[in-house]
């Protein structure tokens, strides 16, 4: 189990992880948006996360969840370490009714985000869509990993974020997956990633 804390003046967060667990989510962000995503990387990346976030929502929840992303990306970074024996890939399509995502990743060591959503109204309740790409970037520049997730189609705003996350944990499940012809090798050409 890997833990990582981050304490500023707009949010206090602890991040535990095991990447190799059985799904458990015990989240508890502030922002209960927020909190479904994450139960599904979660679910579907069958990693145990908990997560708890006191943070400024009375402002907004802008500071929490990009924190968030930050957190929980310096946690995943902690926990592959040096890669070893990971297929270092991973890829999901996943469709939920009308909506259809695909997430694509590499644990590169390279921090980079393609997000491409047209989200079809601004607002799922009271979250702000536009959050949904800080908490992907703050999560690429500190796991340093590199990402593409594209919703390729969607009417119903909560359910292209709902597939864009499943499809992420599903991606990452894929990546951190052990390939058993190479347990003891770095998967990469240069020897490190």
């Amino acid at each position: 189990m890997t833990k990582v804390s981050r304490k500023t003046n707009e949010t206090d967060i602890s991040v535990e992880l095991n990447i190799h667990g059985n799904g458990i989510a015990n989240i508890d962000t502030g922002v209960p948006f927020m909190d479904h995503m994450l139960d599904q990387v979660a679910r579907h990346g069958l990693m145990d996360i908990a997560i708890k976030c006191n943070g400024d929502t009375e402002i907004d929840d802008h500071h929490s969840v990009e924190d968030i992303g930050i957190t929980f990306g310096q946690a995943f970074a902690k926990a592959v370490g040096d890669k070893k024996g990971f297929n270092r890939y991973g890829y999901s399509y996943v469709p939920l009714d009308e909506a259809l995502s695909r997430a694509v990743l590499d644990l590169s060591g390279r921090p980079g985000l393609e997000l491409n959503v047209s989200f079809t109204r601004a607002m799922i309740g009271t979250f702000d869509v536009d959050l949904i790409g800080e908490f992907f970037q703050g999560f690429v520049n500190h796991s340093l990993i590199t990402l593409h997730i594209d919703n390729i189609k969607g009417v119903n705003s909560h359910h292209q974020a709902e597939t864009m996350f499943k499809a992420f944990g599903r991606a990452l499940r894929q990546a951190v997956t052990l390939d058993e012809k190479q347990l003891n090798t770095i998967p990469s050409t240069k020897g490190s990633l």
